[in-house]
């Protein structure tokens, strides 16, 4: 079985302090360990979360929620992989609709960023998603799996089984609305059928797919029951220690079941 992964996305939420009290309220409880815990800050706390995770024995990974696919250059204001690994970063956000959508990300860039993770041995969290209207034209799966496809080309097979991708309607992001169990599942199993396309059921089976959208410790459960779902990538519910160790217990309760 695919073992699940809850990954915060703080989004441009918390100071460099206001983390580091998150952290050190969030390991004060043992966190349930058949599970992958993802943090993923602003670039100006990774270096204290880094600190504090080095400090205390756990299993939570370090992830950034952007960089540059350089390894230095003349891009005023960005960070490059070398700036985030240097910090104990394991896995990077890449491909999330606000960076499609607000600074003009397409999938080539994504997908030459999904190749410079693995040259720095970073984890990519790729994210793919429909908007509103795509979704009522009903256009849903050939967006998404257009998305993957960009987004996979030119990986190799155990380059691909590594990537966690995760699925997250824009129109349910930070709504409070989310899709229905049953509408994630469905584009879930297509995103599926088209990792089965590009590189076999054997390495298809392998790769975690999260959902993201308004999930939060009252739903995942429902999410969780259904096994094609791997975990979640988790914005407003993840800024608050308790709701996301409660949004985590739940969801491994759930998978366990």
């Amino acid at each position: 079985m695919r073992k699940p992964v809850f990954a915060a996305n703080w989004k441009m939420n918390k100071t460099s302090q206001e983390a580091e009290v998150f952290i050190n309220s969030f390991l004060n409880n043992p966190l349930p360990k058949d599970a992958e815990i993802v943090v993923c800050s602003t670039a100006t706390s990774l270096p204290i979360l880094s600190k504090c995770l080095k400090e205390e024995k756990n299993n939570i990974g370090l992830g950034a929620q952007n960089f540059y696919p350089a390894k230095e250059g003349a891009f005023t204001g960005e960070v490059s992989p070398a700036m985030i690994d240097e910090l104990g970063v394991q896995y990077v956000i890449i491909g999330h609709s606000e960076r499609r959508a607000y600074f003009a990300e397409d999938d080539a860039f994504i997908n030459k960023k999904v190749k410079t993770a693995f040259e720095w041995n970073f984890v990519p969290i790729l994210c793919c998603g429909e908007d509103l209207t795509e979704r009522e034209l009903g256009v849903t799966n050939e967006k998404v799996a257009m998305q993957i496809k960009k987004g996979l080309a030119g990986l190799t097979d155990e380059e691909i089984k590594k990537v966690i991708i995760a699925y997250e309607p824009i129109w349910a992001i930070g709504t409070g609305v989310s899709a229905s169990d049953k509408d994630a599942v469905t584009v879930i199993d297509m995103i599926r059928v088209t990792l089965d396309e590009i590189a076999g059921t054997k390495v298809s089976d392998d790769v975690r797919v999260l959902y993201g959208g308004s999930m939060k410790a009252e739903n995942v459960k429902t999410y969780m029951a259904h096994k094609t779902i791997d975990g979640g990538l988790i914005g407003g519910a993840s800024l608050k220690p308790d709701t996301f160790r409660e949004l985590i217990e739940n969801g491994v309760e759930a998978r366990n079941k």
